[in-house]
């Protein structure tokens, strides 16, 4: 198993600081951090972060609430699609797909993967069908699920225990390699998807947390500005804060078993790749230009 570390467009919520704890100006930065695993079964994307139909066509796909406030870096080189191509594999090679959950910047790249299986927990597919409330139309993005049909629905209960979580179940076709560790929190499917590689364990935890020092085991925190966007966008306040309880042993007590990521945190993506977040993965290249919201780039750049 070989791990790649993909951070599939940054957004840029209002805050600065206040958000990431790090950026000076009205503008924060927070990742999308995804996965790309080379597996027997073929290449596994985890998460797809925003595609190329989200960056030509963002005002027709995306929430016009959610470009406001997040204005995600609509730059086509950071899609999974072409981090992909620049890893010298074909996007068509990607067979499976683990979605964490189906926020509209974490399975915006689904229609770039018209091929692959998706595999989702089966809360997360019925909630985000059924929209129920203003946000949860704002959040899930019907105009992403061109795959829908190829979508595979898992039960939250059930399954195996894992490092002291429960329900946890392997993703099919992936052997035991990858699993779902059910999260429930900030969306009623929401799951970690954890990996076994040779030098052990990574569980990308999604967004069940935001913010590195929420994992301190001592005296954890975060910014003030992340605070009240889990606030905005959670489901189940007291599963969400039990959920990063149980985290935070995990990390104290696994030691170097488990690796733990989130994934919007760029202190977290850049000390695990060793890179700028802004910096797709691959070869370097002189960067391309941000688009304009919902601005249709030439042909040779789609």
């Amino acid at each position: 198993m070989r791990i790649h570390h993909l951070n599939c467009i940054s957004t840029c919520p209002i805050g600065g600081a206040l958000m990431d704890g790090q950026t000076v100006g009205l503008r924060g930065r927070l990742t999308c951090h995804c996965l790309l695993l080379e597996t027997d079964s073929g290449l596994v994307l985890v998460d797809t972060g925003l595609g190329l139909l989200d960056v030509a066509m963002a005002r027709r796909r995306l929430s016009r609430f959610f470009l406001f406030l997040l204005r995600p870096e609509l730059r086509a080189e950071m899609t999974a699609h072409r981090q992909i191509q620049r890893l010298g594999f074909r996007p068509e090679d990607v067979r499976h797909i683990v979605l964490t959950h189906l926020d509209f910047d974490h399975a915006g790249g689904l229609d770039d993967f018209p091929s692959a299986h998706v595999h989702l927990l089966a809360a997360e597919r019925d909630a985000a069908l059924a929209r129920r409330t203003l946000l949860d139309r704002m959040r899930y993005r019907p105009a992403q699920w061109s795959t829908q049909p190829s979508w595979i629905a898992y039960p939250s209960n059930g399954g195996e225990r894992w490092l002291g979580f429960e329900g946890a179940r392997a993703v099919g076709g992936l052997k035991e390699e990858v699993l779902f560790v059910p999260l429930i929190g900030h969306t009623l499917g929401h799951a970690g998807v954890a990996v076994r590689s040779d030098g052990g364990w990574l569980l990308l935890a999604g967004d069940a947390y935001f913010y590195h020092r929420e994992m301190d085991p001592v005296r954890p925190r975060c910014t003030p500005g992340l605070r009240f966007y889990q606030f905005m966008m959670e489901k189940d306040r007291a599963a969400r804060l039990e959920n990063q309880r149980r985290l935070r042993a995990l990390r104290q007590e696994s030691g170097h078993e488990v690796t733990l990521v989130c994934s919007h945190d760029v202190v977290e993506f850049e000390r695990i790749t060793g890179r700028s977040h802004a910096v797709p993965a691959g070869p370097r290249i002189v960067p391309e230009p941000a688009y304009p919201v919902g601005g249709i780039q030439s042909p040779s750049r789609a």
